[in-house]
């Protein structure tokens, strides 16, 4: 029944009770009139009961939606068809509430088994709360799950002030962080903001620099076995079957011609894989047994001047055009004959890279910023496939057939022996390397 229905009764059983009371009273009735009031009266205080349990059960179904609480089993009151549509809504929203919750839990679950420090904060007006820390930054930290940022500051102060100076602005940076008064360690620190649904949230994210500094030595480790292991084995398979082979020849009673040809060819292909095993073995020597560099007091257009000396005949025979812009003069400490190999290392690069272009250039550009000098060779070849961009420095590695694969990790090494850094950038019309090296 329906609760205007219901209502509707209840009025009218009043109305009643009073208009039986009132014909009562003018027949002289006056005791069965004084129990008709009585009646009225009990008929008047079960409506105000009625219509206050029913405003109270909305009223407690509201606050329970209201305070995401779906707890509640209204299952005994599913015969009442008063609250059929606030049962169908208390339903819906329970189910989307769950459905959240699940959510919740699949990304908490996630953010907490992942090995990256992970703070996310919401702005509650003018202050900052903890949202969330996930279970790697509380461990590493050794910081309790705190609620106020406040509170953060006074157990990772070092991370704080960090954040806190840049005005809780997006950010890349290493940061210097003390755990518990020890000894300083230091972490790639990247956070940024965000708003949604007018909320204000800062995502910071921590890692440990030796712990990514690891992975790479693992991932290069793991390139380098494969490059190594294939290039064994592409001399050591022939030279095993041509020992084979030989094995079976000489076993013979007697040679024929067509066996001491055999015999000639395959020493001679054994000899040339073996030159080729000791040349990769060289290369590796070089790499492995860098000398460390003789820095000298060296002017950075002198240098270039004796690279591109070495280089002129191969430029020439090669059709390549060259430009040289740099003008700054500027002093280096350097070692000069390290310093002219990666130079010319990368210029031949540069010639393979152009091969098969009509238009062949290279230029030579060079800027100063912050005590550093940025040396940047540029060619207008078809640049380098996305499929090798992670595989160019690694040793051994090369897409020549004449090539060694020593050059680029060779150069790479010099230049970081210097204390600077060798980069590229590259596009599908050209590719620049850039040498930085503290002035």
């Amino acid at each position: 029944m329906k609760l205007y229905q219901q209502l509707f009764i209840r009025l009218l059983l009043i109305i009643l009770a009073v208009g039986g009371g009132f014909l009562l009273y003018q027949k002289g009735l006056y005791y069965t009139t004084l129990f008709s009031l009585l009646l009225f009266v009990l008929l008047l205080a079960e409506l105000f009961s009625f219509v206050r349990n029913t405003f109270l059960f909305y009223d407690k179904t509201i606050s329970a939606i209201l305070n995401n609480d779906f707890s509640a089993d209204f299952t005994k009151h599913n015969s009442f068809g008063n609250y059929k549509s606030l049962f169908k809504l208390y339903a819906h929203l329970k189910v989307r509430q769950d459905e959240q919750v699940s959510k919740d839990m699949v990304y908490r679950a996630i953010l907490n088994n992942i090995e990256t420090g992970v703070l996310i904060l919401e702005k509650q007006e003018a202050e900052w709360d903890i949202f969330l820390m996930n279970d790697y930054f509380s461990d590493h930290f050794q910081t309790p799950k705190v609620s106020k940022w406040v509170y953060l500051k006074k157990h990772l102060p070092s991370l704080c002030e960090v954040i806190e100076r840049r005005n809780f602005d997006d950010l890349k940076t290493s940061a210097q962080i003390s755990i518990e008064g020890q000894d300083t360690q230091t972490f790639i620190l990247q956070a940024s903001k965000t708003k949604t649904y007018n909320r204000e949230y800062y995502i910071v994210l921590l890692d440990s620099i030796q712990k990514v500094i690891e992975k790479k030595e693992k991932d290069a480790w793991i390139n380098l076995m494969k490059v190594i292991s294939h290039e064994l084995m592409n001399s050591i398979t022939p030279i095993r079957s041509l020992a084979q082979n030989l094995e079976d020849i000489v076993q013979q009673e007697a040679l024929s011609k067509d066996d001491l040809d055999d015999i000639r060819q395959s020493v001679s292909t054994m000899m040339n894989r073996s030159d080729h095993l000791q040349n990769f073995i060289d290369n590796y020597r070089k790499l492995a047994m860098l000398p460390s560099p003789d820095k000298q007091k060296i002017e950075l257009t002198a240098l270039l001047d004796g690279a591109l000396n070495v280089m002129a005949p191969l430029f020439k025979k090669a059709n390549v055009m060259l430009t040289n812009t740099v003008e700054v003069k500027r002093w280096l400490m350097a070692d000069p004959q390290q310093m002219e190999q990666v130079l010319i290392n990368l210029f031949i690069n540069s010639i393979y890279a152009l091969e098969d272009k009509e238009y062949k250039h290279i230029t030579i550009g060079a800027e100063v910023k912050s005590n550093r000098i940025f040396i940047n060779i540029t060619d207008t070849g078809n640049g380098i496939d996305k499929e090798i961009e992670d595989k160019i420095f690694l040793p051994f590695f090369t897409t020549r057939k004449e090539g060694a694969g020593i050059g680029l990790t060779l150069s790479k090494n010099i230049v970081e022996a210097h204390g600077g850094y060798l980069s590229y950038s590259t596009t599908d019309s050209s590719t620049t390397f850039i040498i930085c090296l503290i002035t």
